[in-house]
């Protein structure tokens, strides 16, 4: 190490910092292709021939995956068939909301209850909200369940719930998602909810003879700006009378975050490298809080769109404060976060472009 007029200098060259990129980036893509290296890169330069190699496998093995932050639309997914004023839609939100204003309003109702934090520290954003897994609901066989969410959407600030995220799992392995409603012309199934999980409960919440909806006219040019990636192009089946708005992540921090939930908190992979999936399993948000993006958007509202009173102070073991401290890894009793953080597990990722 050179000091020069009172300045540290460390002495590398040009040549000795792009070797360390690109280091970093060969780990990237072999972590994508193949397997996840847990240590740190090393120092010694990468070949070019090699790191080629390792994105050529990436390519082939993950073929619609990416290395910064982008989803896709599930099999069969549509949108435009989808309206925050649809009964099916009403009594949905209204059979969540109820779940969480009674078994999981806040942070503290949820560590009680065993779900898991995951924060976003990898896509480069802070959302200002998280992510609360719940490892029963994703290793049962219901799906698109109210009672049963897998994972609950919470606002970083307040402490509060503020939505629910579906994911189509039955035994913790990925399926093909239900859609949410599909008119049809059998007058005892009008909206095609027959098989859903919830269809005993949507049956008391909505009256199936009333056909009286419109889409809502809400401009969702919004929702752009607080999602998880774009360019994810219009669902494979976009149809004005099938409302199923499921969406999978095909960048490397969802896919991450999902390899993370797996290997820390169901433990189903033994220690070492593992392959990251080339995506994650189907998703949908339910959100209970005002939305300019509307019920089922993929991004999380707007700040302001998420005001609440702070939560009640958690029963669990923290000096921070709901509405005076973010909610993050930090403020977290031991009991309650991982040994090993995102952070820790990705040391060698470079997410730039």
């Amino acid at each position: 190490m050179v000091y020069n007029g009172g300045r540290c200098r460390t002495g590398l060259h040009m040549d000795d910092r792009r070797d360390r990129r690109r280091v970093t980036r060969r780990t990237l893509l072999r972590a994508s292709a193949g397997t996840v290296t847990l240590a740190a890169a090393g120092s010694s330069s990468a070949a070019a021939t090699g790191e080629g190699r390792d994105r050529a496998l990436f390519e082939r093995r993950c073929p619609e995956a990416t290395l910064e932050p982008s989803m896709g639309y599930c099999e069969g997914a549509s949108t435009e068939g989808c309206a925050d004023d649809h009964p099916v839609t009403v009594a949905l939100q209204r059979e969540v909301r109820e779940t969480l204003e009674t078994e999981y309003p806040d942070v503290g109702a949820l560590v009680d209850a065993g779900f898991k934090p995951y924060f976003d520290t990898l896509d480069g954003d802070d959302d200002g909200w998280s992510h609360w897994l719940s490892p029963e609901y994703i290793g049962d066989d219901a799906v698109l369940d109210p009672e049963r969410p897998e994972s609950v959407l919470v606002d970083n600030d307040s402490w509060r719930s503020i939505g629910v995220m579906f994911i189509a799992t039955r035994d913790g392995e990925p399926v093909d998602p239900p859609a949410v409603y599909e008119e049809t012309d059998d007058e005892d199934d009008p909206w095609g909810t027959e098989e859903s999980d919830w269809d005993d409960d949507l049956e008391s919440s909505v009256d199936a003879d009333n056909d009286e909806h419109h889409h809502d006219d809400r401009d969702r040019d919004h929702e752009d700006d607080h999602g998880h990636g774009h360019d994810h192009g219009e669902p494979p089946a976009d149809d004005p009378d099938r409302c199923s708005p499921w969406h999978y992540h095909s960048g490397l921090p969802g896919r991450f975050a999902w390899w993370f939930y797996q290997k820390v908190y169901e433990r189903s992979f033994a220690d070492g490298d593992v392959r990251l999936p080339c995506r994650t399993p189907c998703m949908m948000h339910v959100w209970t809080v005002e939305h300019p993006g509307g019920v089922y958007a993929h991004g999380g509202p707007p700040p302001e769109y998420r005001d609440q009173p702070p939560a009640e102070d958690p029963d669990f073991d923290t000096d921070a404060e709901p509405g005076s401290d973010e909610l993050d890894w930090d403020v977290l009793p031991d009991d309650v976060t991982p040994d090993e953080r995102p952070e820790s597990l990705s040391v060698g990722f470079d997410f730039r472009p």
